[in-house]
């Protein structure tokens, strides 16, 4: 499946839409799903540092997704996560002021048996410290007392 756009994706309000396919996250159903995670990630591919300037707004759809519970859309919005520190310059700095909103289901599953979960939320960790800058991993100690430094 693809999605043939009427509009440059540069172009569009990354205000406005981002956060609103950042609560699409939560779609399990088809093509909802496949148009929110596809939008996102082109949005975040393509939008240098556009996206910005819309982490405060991103901040409440990122916790909600999390705090689903459902290991599919945990999944998928820490891959998002993800994406949003490795393609946007600071991004990974903007959001250590929002770790105590964004990271509190993280260390519930940090340690659970799903390893899947478990896994992803170490690699997660790790992006979001070694982007977050020198107060990283304070504040992603306090929030996950079990997590050790990926920085040696």
């Amino acid at each position: 499946m693809f999605v043939c756009r009427q509009v440059d994706i540069t172009q569009i309000d990354y205000s406005h839409y981002l956060p609103l396919f950042f609560e699409g996250l939560r779609e399990l159903d088809e093509p909802y799903r496949f148009l929110a995670l596809n939008g996102t990630m082109d949005m975040l591919e393509k939008g240098g540092d556009r996206p910005l300037t819309c982490i405060p707004h991103l901040v409440i759809p990122i916790k909600q997704n999390l705090m689903t519970r459902h290991p599919t859309i945990m999944c998928i919005q820490m891959k998002v996560l993800q994406k949003l520190v490795l393609t946007c310059p600071y991004a990974g700095e903007a959001l250590v002021p929002y770790y105590r909103q964004i990271l509190t289901i993280f260390n519930l599953f940090a340690t659970k048996r799903d390893e899947n979960i478990s896994d992803l939320i170490i690699e997660t960790l790790y992006i979001l410290e070694r982007h977050g800058g020198e107060d990283a991993f304070v504040n992603i100690k306090y929030m996950v007392p079990t997590y050790e430094s990926c920085m040696g």
